[in-house]
């Protein structure tokens, strides 16, 4: 239902693009969030997103560097990461919260996640 691409190696500094793809959900009746896990690390909020798109929220760690939006019409989710950094290597997924819950940090919130895709953000 939820599946991300995008993900890769790239130089400390580089950009890169996430997308998720939403099937089965009626997309537009849930906030998204992005989340993401490092070895040995619990996972972590990163970004969400309200239903409508009107309302975003970061992490402290990613604010002013990477952009959540989503394209309703297409059923598509982003995340446009800039400057990376070597601490944002991880596993990253997309999720879906039916509460709208674009507000809070905490995967609890979510109902539905995708598998996940590694970034890996070399020194």
């Amino acid at each position: 239902q939820l599946v991300e691409s995008g993900g890769g190696l790239v130089q400390a500094g580089g950009s890169l693009r996430l997308t998720c793809t939403v099937s089965v959900l009626v997309f537009d009746t849930y906030a998204m969030g992005w989340f993401r896990q490092a070895p040995g690390k619990e996972r972590e909020f990163v970004a969400a997103i309200s239903m409508n798109g009107k309302d975003t929220n970061y992490a402290d760690s990613v604010k002013g560097r990477f952009t959540i939006s989503r394209i309703n019409a297409m059923n598509t989710l982003y995340l446009q990461m800039s400057n990376l950094k070597p601490d944002d290597t991880g596993v990253y997924s997309c999720a879906a919260s039916g509460k709208n819950a674009w507000y809070s940090l905490r995967s609890a919130e979510y109902d539905h996640w995708g598998q996940g895709i590694q970034v890996t953000v070399s020194s």
